[in-house]
């Protein structure tokens, strides 16, 4: 079968190192970006294109980024929007600055991301999308509401994206995955944001404490994971044969958590069916 060709944000760490790496050992072809191109310069060695591009920049220079990236090879197959970060701090005094920012990157650049290849792929009648979610879009978190409610936001805008556009022949892939060693956590403890107000100081200190913990002993193997992924855009290894999935949880943390949340919403349901039911008309 022909190399497909890849493009992939935020690249210079993590899930998107990583699927650089594993997309050319299976012959693929890969455009990796990154706002700072620099940090990627080395995955050249490796066969990959290198694009500057920041997901936060204007429709109008993300268009011209799309268009600059499919002249690389001719055209683009598939699009993993994994560019992100997180964002700590309690609701309250997180501003709407930092709830604007993390949302800028985490959602708003993954869309207008997509939406800037979306022509592309209409005049193919083929293309894939990833979206790098996260399995805290089931079960939000004190102290990172912003980032949970970003991957809640991602989940949803990918579902309806996907009943739009399989129709005409392009498939969205979901990913959501669990705690997986990457640098995501690689912040400054300070970036935890102690509260400083009293009444949330103790669980925002136990939060920072726990994540800080946690930090390199996150149960996922990065490698495995973007395997997993490249097996089912790809329909290959384990993934050969079965039907595409609406979404594709990562890690025994992930399976739990999602398993966890749709198990207590059932309960929810039933202890609650009659008496919203009685709403109707």
């Amino acid at each position: 079968m022909y190399p497909r060709i890849w493009l992939i944000t935020g690249t210079s760490s993590g899930f998107g190192s990583e699927l650089v790496k594993e997309v050319i050992s299976r012959g693929d072809k890969v455009i990796a970006t990154a706002r700072n191109v620099e940090r990627i310069s080395h995955m050249k060695d490796i066969g990959a294109a290198t694009l500057q591009l920041d997901v936060t920049a204007s429709q109008e220079v993300l268009n011209r980024k799309a268009e600059e990236a499919i002249s690389i090879y001719g055209k683009i197959d598939i699009v993993v929007n994994n560019a992100g970060y997180t964002q700590f701090g309690i609701f309250e005094e997180n501003s709407h600055d930092q709830w604007f920012t993390q949302f800028n990157t985490n959602v708003f650049g993954a869309l207008n991301t997509t939406r800037a290849f979306l022509p592309h792929m209409r005049s193919n009648k083929a293309g894939v999308v990833v979206f790098i979610g996260s399995m805290v879009a089931w079960d939000g978190l004190p102290a990172l509401g912003a980032y949970c409610a970003s991957k809640a936001a991602i989940h949803y805008a990918a579902e309806s994206l996907s009943k739009e556009v399989e129709p005409i022949g392009i498939k969205t892939l979901l990913v959501e995955p669990g705690a997986f060693r990457t640098e995501l956590l690689n912040q400054a403890p300070s970036s935890r944001s102690i509260s400083k107000l009293e009444d949330y100081r103790t669980i925002s200190e136990a939060v920072a404490k726990n994540f800080d913990d946690f930090n390199g002993n996150q149960p996922g193997d990065t490698v495995k994971g973007v395997q997993r992924i490249v097996d089912v855009v790809k329909g290959e290894n384990e993934a050969s044969g079965k039907p595409w999935p609406a979404l594709l949880p990562l890690g025994s943390d992930a399976v739990s958590t999602i398993r966890n949340k749709c198990e207590q919403t059932l309960r929810d349901l039933e202890v609650w069916e009659a008496f919203a039911k009685s709403t109707d008309i």
